[in-house]
C-alpha cells in the first residue's frame, strides 16, 4: 500500500471524525493507546468545572447537588454498554489490582470446598500477583498456570475459578471468551476475565459468553487519564451472593447510617470499598463521552484493518523483526507485537522521531491502534520511520540504551 493509497482510506473512514475529540500534538504518531490512552478534550473542560465549581464551590454539598455518590454506577453504566453487560452489572472504583482482589476472593468463597484457581503462563503479571497473594491468605488455595490449550483435559471438579486476560498484553493474542467460559462452566467452576487490553477496542460480549466476573483498566482504550479508575463486572445471576473481602464503608446498604456493623449494600454497591476517586471518575465520565453513538463492530473493523496493514507494511519493508502476536486479526487484539533483540533501543529511537510505541521485556516492541483516533496514514508513518531507524541503525546511539524506569 503506497501514503496516498492510505489517506484514501482515511477520507472514507467512518470514524474519522472522532479524531478531533482529542489532544493530538501535531506531527505526532502515538501507537501506545494500549498502555495509556490520548487525552479526550471534553476532559479537560469537565474537570474545570468539577474542580472550580463543584469542588470550589459546592465543596461537601457537591456529593448531593452534583451527583458525585453516584458517579461510580454512572461510570460503570457508560462502561457497560461497551462490553455487553447491562447497566446494574458493572461499578467504576479502585484499580484493576484491587478489583481483581476482591472478585477472586468472593468466587472462592462462591464455590465452598474447591480451592484451585486456574490461569495461564505468563498472564499480565498483576493478575498473577493478586493470586500468588491470595493464595497465601486463604488456606489450602492452591494457583496452577495451565497452557489455554490444555484447559478442557485438565480442568476438574476442584476448580473454583478460571482467572485469564482476554488479550494477551505481550502478545496480543486473544482467548475465546464463549469456549474456555464454557468449559469452566461444565465442571463447575467460575470464569473470572480481564479485559484491560479489550475495553474500548474490541467488541465483547459479556453476558453472550455467560461470563460470571470480569474487571478492566480506565486508563488504556478508554482514555480515562494515567491511574483512572478500573471497573468490575458480577453478572446479575451471582451479585447477591457475592461477598466482597474488602468491606469498606461504602460498600455498606446505608453508609451514612454508620452502624457498627456492616451489612452489603444492593447489587454492585456492595463491591465498593472507600471513598469513590471523584476527579478521576469525573474524568473517565467525559473521557467515554467520545464512544457516544459509535458501534464496537466499527471500531473493531477498524482495529483489525489498522493492524494488518501495520504487519503487511512491516513484512515488505523491514526484513529482520519477528512477529510475536497473531498475523490472523481474528484472534489479536488492537495491538501488533514485533520482536527484536534490541528491542528497546529501536522503540526509542521511534520515540525520539515522534513515533510512540512501547516495550516489553524481553524483545517486544508493542504497537497499539486505539481506532478513535488513529489512522491509516499513520500506520505508514510509523513504519516509513522503522524502516529509517533500521536503515541509518539509528537504535545504536548511546541515549537510546539507557533503559528507563519505564519502559
Amino acid at each position: 500500500m503506497t501514503r496516498d493509497e492510505a489517506l484514501a482510506l482515511d477520507r472514507v473512514d467512518p470514524l474519522a471524525s472522532r479524531r478531533d475529540l482529542f489532544e493530538l500534538e501535531e506531527g505526532l504518531i502515538y501507537l501506545d493507546g494500549n498502555s495509556l490512552g490520548a487525552l479526550p478534550k471534553a476532559v479537560k473542560g469537565r474537570l474545570d468545572e468539577a474542580v472550580t465549581g463543584e469542588w470550589g464551590r459546592g465543596l461537601i454539598r457537591s456529593w448531593n447537588t452534583a451527583g458525585w455518590i453516584d458517579l461510580p454506577s454512572r461510570v460503570g453504566a457508560r462502561i457497560a454498554a461497551l462490553i455487553g453487560a447491562a447497566p446494574d452489572e458493572v461499578i467504576a472504583a479502585d484499580s484493576t489490582s484491587v478489583n481483581l482482589f476482591k472478585l477472586a476472593a468472593g468466587a472462592m468463597a462462591m464455590r465452598p470446598g474447591r480451592r484451585v484457581i486456574f490461569s495461564e503462563p505468563g498472564n499480565f503479571p498483576t493478575d498473577l500477583y493478586i493470586l500468588q497473594g491470595l493464595a497465601r491468605f486463604l488456606p489450602d488455595v492452591e494457583l496452577r498456570l495451565v497452557e489455554p490449550g490444555d484447559l478442557p483435559d485438565a480442568l476438574d471438579d476442584s476448580v473454583a475459578l478460571l482467572l485469564l486476560t482476554h488479550v494477551h498484553y505481550k502478545t496480543g493474542a486473544t482467548h475465546d471468551m464463549t469456549a474456555l467460559t464454557t468449559w469452566a462452566h461444565e465442571v463447575g467452576a467460575l470464569a473470572l476475565w480481564d479485559l484491560s487490553h479489550s475495553a474500548g477496542a474490541l467488541e465483547v460480549d459479556l453476558n453472550g459468553s455467560n461470563a460470571d466476573l470480569a474487571v478492566g483498566c480506565g486508563y488504556k482504550y478508554l482514555n480515562g487519564g494515567p491511574g483512572a479508575p478500573a471497573f468490575t463486572y458480577i453478572a446479575r445471576r451471582h451479585q447477591a451472593a457475592f461477598q466482597s473481602p474488602l468491606t469498606g464503608w461504602m460498600g455498606h446498604a446505608q453508609p451514612f447510617a454508620f452502624s457498627d456493623d456492616y451489612a452489603p449494600g444492593q447489587g454492585m454497591l456492595r463491591t465498593l470499598c472507600g471513598t469513590p476517586s471523584v476527579l478521576g471518575l469525573t474524568a473517565l465520565d467525559a473521557a467515554l463521552s467520545a464512544f457516544d453513538g459509535v458501534e464496537m463492530s466499527a471500531i473493531r473493523a477498524k482495529s483489525r484493518a489498522l493492524g494488518d496493514l501495520f504487519l503487511e507494511l512491516v513484512a515488505d519493508r523491514c526484513p529482520g523483526f519477528g512477529v510475536a502476536c497473531p498475523r490472523n486479526a481474528e484472534h489479536r487484539g488492537s495491538q501488533v507485537s514485533l520482536t527484536h533483540p534490541s528491542g528497546y533501543p529501536i522503540v526509542q529511537a521511534l520515540i525520539a522521531r515522534g513515533v510512540v510505541g512501547d516495550f516489553r521485556a524481553p524483545d517486544v516492541l508493542r504497537f497499539g491502534f486505539a481506532p478513535l483516533y488513529v489512522r491509516h496514514v499513520d500506520v505508514w508513518d510509523a513504519v516509513e520511520n522503522l524502516v529509517q531507524v533500521m536503515a541509518h541503525e539509528e537504535w545504536r546511539q548511546d541515549r537510546f540504551n539507557q533503559v528507563a524506569a519505564v519502559t
